[in-house]
């Protein structure tokens, strides 16, 4: 009984250290053309296009899903640089999906802060710092300006401002 439990798990081990070799090996090549449509978006991973963040927007252009259109924070001349890279004609941006300003930055009034880390948890770019039930603050040189923090707050302090003021 022991012989075959010994047996069986060399077994085991060895296949599952064979899958580990072979998906390094055999791991298939990175797609260049979502590369190249990546470097064209602005990469603030605000998800106003209704993705999680440009590169997964990126995939979705390379495998033809989704509109060139849906990129609020890169406008018109994101717009012109995806249809010269994808071959097709530039369309307005999608009215829908609000706008986008990279000039702004969030702004927490931190007399109203209560800490609740729901802004933080949200943030792309991790340019929110605080601990839960503390203050929070923006640390504006990350700030991209994706108005993701403005929702969650359930005590509205958090406003976007020019970035130069």
């Amino acid at each position: 009984m022991i012989t075959g439990t010994v047996i069986l798990g060399g077994l085991a081990l060895t296949l599952a250290l064979l899958l580990l070799i072979s998906a390094r090996v055999l791991k298939p090549p990175p797609d260049p053309i979502v590369d190249r449509i990546e470097s064209a978006l602005p990469r603030i991973q605000c998800a106003q296009c209704g993705f999680p963040g440009c590169r997964a927007y990126a995939e979705a252009l390379a495998a033809d899903d989704t509109d060139i259109n849906r990129c609020p924070p890169g406008g018109d001349e994101t717009i012109r640089r995806l249809a010269e890279l994808l071959g097709c004609e530039a369309k307005p941006m999608q009215e829908d999906l609000g706008e986008a300003n990279l000039d702004q930055v969030a702004r927490i009034d931190e007399s109203l802060c209560i800490g609740c880390n729901l802004c933080a948890r949200v943030c792309p770019v991790d340019a929110i710092a605080g601990i839960s039930q503390m203050m929070h603050t923006v640390i504006a040189n990350y700030c991209t300006g994706c108005e993701l923090c403005l929702t969650p707050c359930p005590v509205d302090c958090i406003e976007l401002r020019p970035r130069d003021a």
